[in-house]
This record gives structure tokens, C-alpha cells and sequence, in this order.
């Protein structure tokens, strides 16, 4: 295999792993940790030093990492652990069964997760920051003679199903006339996807970063990207409705949201600690990790009109595709736990 495949593959499969839990260490940058969270003290909610939270870690994001090397929750007066996922759908089904508290998914986890009436919240934004970047993109091998959506027509197009790139791929093939009858939808994992692209036995992959970087990086061609007009380029905050259904764990979970959205904001301050974060916790190499900081810079804030509209115009996608055979009402099931106004990019 050369070397340019087995790198790849390899990321795929480093960011498998399934749902490792592992408790925050105390250990500091020492450029600028980050600074206690006001009204979080032991003192002003005792009750708080009894919970421990399960923060969900969507395919290597740096998140457990970060926390460690920013010191967001050194002071914090509760427990904090993660649990990586492969990819979305499980993690909004870990939510929903009390697994974790919290975690970070793509736009249609939510959705297929509501479809099968898992009990989930969506509670904040991921929002890209720069609409011409992409979370996500449909690529091909670089020396395809696809050069075009519409030349995808009969050919085979790897996505992990229920996924935010499954999502691209419905609505990249609507935005030129086609659907997923008009072409082979291979529903797999982003290990398999990656190996199956790397063999040539498929003809384009709908996948996110990092995977989608490190192909590029290698020679691949994007045909589409994540972006405006054809989909949105955020993510999504989802929380356990058994933390947010206890005021006084929906009080801490707030706490712990904030102190994320503080981690991200300081790690997108520093990307080279970003970076280094990433390939500790991937595997992949320390180029790799930075040109996954690169392609997709973020804030935090809360769920908008504007995130409801798109939501449900994709839910509406996948249940016209025959995706999900239950229509969602997205208006059922957000519930945001930021203040109004709230920007991650505003707070130290």
C-alpha cells in the first residue's frame, strides 16, 4: 500500500476508537491556561461536587486534550470525563440513554436520532465561522474522471449513514436534480470509507475533516463542499434529557458548555496547541492536525431561528429520500442552555 493510503487508512482507523472513557488530568499549557468560570464555586452549588459528567468526543476533536492542556476544568466543582465516538449516531444514542451528558455531532445525527424517538436536546451551535470552509466535502480520487456532481450519476458514493455527510450527499444530489436513487449510496463506517476509497471500490467518499483534509492533502479533488447554498457548515451541541430534565444538573451542564465553548475559543487563539492536541489524540501527524485546525474555524453560540430553518429543511430532505420514515418537528427538540447573545469568541 503506499504510503499516502496507509497514512490515511490509518487516521481513519485511529479515530475508531469506540467509546475509550478517560478522566480529565489537571496538567497546564504554560501559555495562558484558562481562568476560573465565575458563579461555579463549590460554595455556591455544594450539590455540584457529587456529579460527574460524560463529555461524548466526536472522532478525535481535540476535546479531551484541550482540557488538559488549557486547564478549563481544573477548578471545576465537578468530575469531567469523555468518550470518543466514531462518528455522530451513537453519540446522540448515548445521549439519549443517559450515556453521556454532552457532545458535539452534525447536522442530521439529531435528526435521525429524533426520527427513532431517542430523548435528546439539541442545546447550542458549532457555528462555522467562515462560510467558504467546510466541515465536510464529497471527494473523488485525483485522477477521477468525475469532475462534476452530476457526473456521479451510477456511480458508487461511500457515506457513514445518519451522518452529517450522508446529509451532503442528498442534498449536493438535489442541488443538480438528482436523488439517491440515481446513484449507490454505500452506507460505511470512516475507517471502511477511507479504505474503501484508498482501493478504488467506490467512486467518490461524502466524509468530514479530518478525514477529508488528509485526502486532500494526498491528491484528492473536492467536487462539493459543506457549504452555502447546498448545506449549512455547522454542528450541534445535543445534551441527555436526564441531565437537562434536574435543574440543578441543567445548571452544571450549563457550566460545563461554557467552559467547552472557553476551551475552543482559547484553542482557536492557539492554534499550534490546537494542532497538538488533535494529533495526540488522533495519532495523526502534527501537518495533518494543522491543516485540520485550518479548514474549519468555529464559535459557539446558541441554537437560532436561523439553525431551526435549516434543521428542518434537511429533515424534511432525508424523510423525502425515504432516509427516516418519521417526520421530525425540529421545533421539539432544542432547548438551548447558553444566555441570549452568548459568543464563544467573547468570552476569556
Amino acid at each position: 500500500m503506499p504510503y499516502k493510503h496507509f497514512r490515511l487508512t490509518l487516521a481513519a482507523v485511529l479515530l475508531t476508537a469506540t467509546s475509550v472513557l478517560a478522566s480529565c488530568s489537571s496538567s497546564k499549557a504554560p501559555d495562558a491556561p484558562l481562568s476560573s468560570a465565575g458563579g461555579s464555586s463549590p460554595n455556591s452549588h455544594p450539590e455540584w461536587s457529587q456529579y460527574t459528567f460524560t463529555i461524548g468526543d466526536n472522532g478525535g476533536d481535540g476535546n479531551e486534550e484541550l482540557a488538559k492542556i488549557s486547564g478549563v476544568f481544573d477548578d471545576a466543582p465537578y468530575k469531567v470525563k469523555f468518550a470518543r465516538f466514531d462518528y455522530g449516531p451513537p453519540l446522540v444514542q448515548a445521549a439519549a440513554t443517559g450515556d453521556i451528558d454532552l457532545g458535539s455531532v452534525g447536522d442530521v445525527p439529531p435528526i435521525t436520532g429524533a426520527a427513532k424517538q431517542f430523548g435528546f436536546k439539541i442545546v447550542a451551535v458549532q457555528r462555522g465561522a467562515d462560510a467558504t470552509k467546510a466541515p465536510e466535502n464529497i471527494i473523488v480520487p485525483k485522477d477521477s474522471p468525475i469532475q462534476t456532481l452530476t457526473d456521479l450519476k451510477g456511480k458508487r458514493i461511500a457515506v457513514p449513514q445518519g451522518s452529517s455527510a450522508h446529509g451532503l450527499a442528498l442534498l449536493a444530489l438535489k442541488s443538480v436534480g438528482l436523488g439517491p436513487k440515481d446513484v449507490e449510496l454505500v452506507y460505511l463506517s470512516p475507517a471502511a470509507g477511507g479504505t474503501a476509497f484508498n482501493t478504488g471500490k467506490v467512486d467518490a467518499w461524502s466524509i468530514w475533516n479530518p478525514q477529508s483534509a488528509l485526502a486532500v492533502s494526498d491528491g484528492a479533488r473536492i467536487i462539493a463542499k459543506g457549504v452555502p447554498p447546498i448545506d449549512q457548515v455547522n454542528n450541534y451541541y445535543v445534551a441527555s434529557e436526564k441531565s437537562l430534565n434536574d435543574p440543578s444538573r441543567r445548571a452544571a451542564l450549563a457550566d460545563v458548555l461554557t467552559r467547552v465553548a472557553r476551551e475552543f475559543n482559547w484553542a482557536q487563539q492557539n492554534p499550534d496547541q490546537y494542532a497538538k492536541a488533535i494529533a495526540k489524540e488522533t495519532g495523526v501527524s502534527l501537518e495533518d492536525a494543522r491543516t485540520t485546525v485550518d479548514a474549519y474555524p468555529f464559535k459557539i453560540t446558541q441554537f437560532l431561528h436561523e439553525d431551526l430553518k435549516a434543521e428542518q429543511a434537511l429533515s424534511d430532505a432525508f424523510f423525502e429520500a425515504g432516509e427516516i420514515t418519521k417526520k421530525v418537528d425540529v421545533n421539539t427538540i432544542y432547548g438551548n442552555l447558553l444566555p441570549d447573545g452568548f459568543d464563544s469568541t467573547k468570552v476569556t
